[in-house]
């Protein structure tokens, strides 16, 4: 995750994946950013990803608005993807500032 306001990496970021299925929510994971704006390991170990429909939440309001005090325009950003092949490898990157995010699948 990158703090695009700053230029760096946005580290002690909450972050939550879910399996969205069935009209149903099922978190599978959870961590928190590393100073590398990244998790410490993958949310899902090398073959445990199923195909179908995931949610990734970031916890950016937590992390910009300790700064400022105020509420913060952003507070939990959700990102809904789908996993054709599991077999593959996914990196979803955020790049986010207090006011806007942008996300894409990365290598």
């Amino acid at each position: 995750m990158l703090d695009t306001a700053h230029g760096r990496p946005a580290a002690g970021v909450a972050v939550e994946l879910a399996r969205l299925a069935g009209g149903t929510r099922e978190v599978v994971a959870r961590a928190v950013t590393n100073a590398d704006g990244r998790t410490d390991q993958p949310l899902i170990p090398r073959g445990g990803l199923a195909a179908g429909e995931y949610e990734l939440v970031f916890a950016v309001g937590a992390y910009f608005g300790a700064a400022s005090g105020e509420p913060p325009f952003l507070d939990r950003v959700p990102v809904r993807f789908g996993i054709s092949d599991p077999s593959a490898h996914y990196h979803v990157p955020l790049l986010v500032s207090p006011w806007a995010y942008s996300t894409y699948r990365g290598s």
